[in-house]
């Protein structure tokens, strides 16, 4: 799964809007305009690499936006904004980092990832996924794999979207 797509099934799966996506982006720091938002709507190829249309950058700026326009900004005790994170430093971390943002951003917890997962027809254990949310220099880390992520984001869509999703599977 490329960076690009990522953005395609969170934005399907949440129902985001151009409009909301081009503000989501700018929460993020990162500004685009409609035409460089189409070009990261449109499905990449998959031999491509991984970063063709989204780099880290781009993709982790998102998913700050996506955390400050839910939740709002973030203020420190001397009542100045913090700044967001960045996490990703290597492909392996992007899933684990994109889940975590995801859960921080929709107030989700590990039983709504769960069900998510039960929806894509995939049972894992509560240790398994605790394990792909931890930080990375704990003894019990896991990197996500693929799966862990396509699945969340294919549940959320079926619980969110269930008759969008069942229209295309028909066709």
């Amino acid at each position: 799964m490329n960076n690009n797509d990522i953005i395609i099934r969170l934005r399907y799966a949440l129902n985001i809007q151009n409009e909301d996506m081009l503000k989501i982006f700018q929460l993020g720091g990162v500004s685009i305009d409609e035409t460089q938002l189409h070009t990261l709507s449109t499905k990449q190829n998959d031999e491509s690499p991984r970063d063709e249309q989204v780099d880290m950058h781009q993709l982790e700026s998102f998913m700050n936006g996506l955390i400050i326009s839910q939740r709002g900004q973030k203020f420190g005790a001397d009542l100045k904004p913090v700044p967001p994170t960045f996490d990703m430093h290597k492909e392996t971390d992007i899933n684990n980092v994109v889940m975590k943002k995801l859960k921080i951003a929709m107030s989700y917890t590990s039983d709504d990832y769960m069900s998510f997962l039960k929806s894509a027809g995939v049972v894992i254990s509560n240790n398994e996924l605790s394990a792909v949310l931890r930080r990375p220099d704990h003894r019990n880390y896991k990197p996500a794999g693929d799966r862990y992520l396509r699945n969340i984001l294919k549940g959320m869509a079926l619980e969110y979207r269930p008759a969008d999703v069942k229209k295309t599977a028909r066709k």
